[in-house]
């Protein structure tokens, strides 16, 4: 299932069309399912499950079971990022506990080709993504390939990091790279997503904004969290 861009008010520009997905890393695990289920309601186009296996990332996380756990009681695009060694001997589990997208890491894939091809047999969209340190030009041969790219805006393993702003010139770079092939694939970004950075990231070229810590806190509810980020960018003068 495809998560639908939202409609936007008419004095936006179309680079300003974005969609909004809060990671469950930064939830109540003691309620996950009604934390996904407040992200829906609250106007969540899409929800990211990050999975860690404390081996390319320095933290545990979520396996299969959680996935089948939210995909039965949301709706909406499941994205699961796969932060582990060894990916490829996963996909099929977690397609088939429900993801609509794998987002697999560069760097963790020797043979990103063959792993990008696989997702799409096994019938699911096909994310990449890669981290602060690492280059665009790793997905020059690639990009054809996959349904969306994920810039990463902290180093992975760990949520409620601050932003690293040099990764804005990257999302400029990728997306200028996209516009001259004439390439349409939305950027999504992840680490650091708040009232302040996520204008700073959809004027870069980024329509997907993964949202951790700024939805899920003790501040404000879900859906005004959600309200917040959304209004950070459209209701800018």
């Amino acid at each position: 299932m495809n998560a639908s861009l939202p409609e936007k008010p008419s004095n936006q520009s179309s680079e300003q069309h974005f969609i909004i997905s809060p990671s469950l890393l930064a939830a109540d695990y003691r309620r996950l399912g009604e934390q996904a289920q407040e992200a829906e309601a609250g106007g969540a186009e899409a929800l990211q499950v990050d999975v860690m296996d404390g081996r390319f990332v320095p933290n545990i996380t979520f396996g299969q079971g959680v996935v089948k756990a939210v995909r039965s009681v949301v709706s909406i695009t499941l994205d699961v990022h796969l932060m582990i060694v060894e990916p490829d001997r996963y996909l099929e589990e977690f397609v088939q506990a429900g993801a609509d997208r794998l987002i697999v890491h560069q760097e963790t894939c020797p043979h990103i080709h063959s792993t990008l091809a696989e997702i799409r047999r096994l019938g699911v969209q096909v994310g990449v993504t890669i981290n602060p340190g690492t280059p665009l030009s790793v997905l020059d041969e690639v990009l054809d390939m996959v349904d969306l790219v994920q810039v990463m805006t902290v180093n992975p393993g760990f949520g409620g990091q601050s932003f690293i702003h040099s990764q804005l010139d990257k999302i400029r770079r990728l997306r200028h790279k996209l516009d001259q092939s004439g390439n349409t694939i939305p950027i999504a970004v992840d680490g650091g997503i708040d009232i302040q950075t996520a204008p700073l990231v959809v004027d870069a070229g980024a329509n997907v904004l993964i949202a951790g810590s700024s939805v899920y806190n003790q501040k404000k509810s879900v859906a005004e969290n959600i309200a917040a980020l959304r209004k950070s960018v459209w209701g800018r003068g």
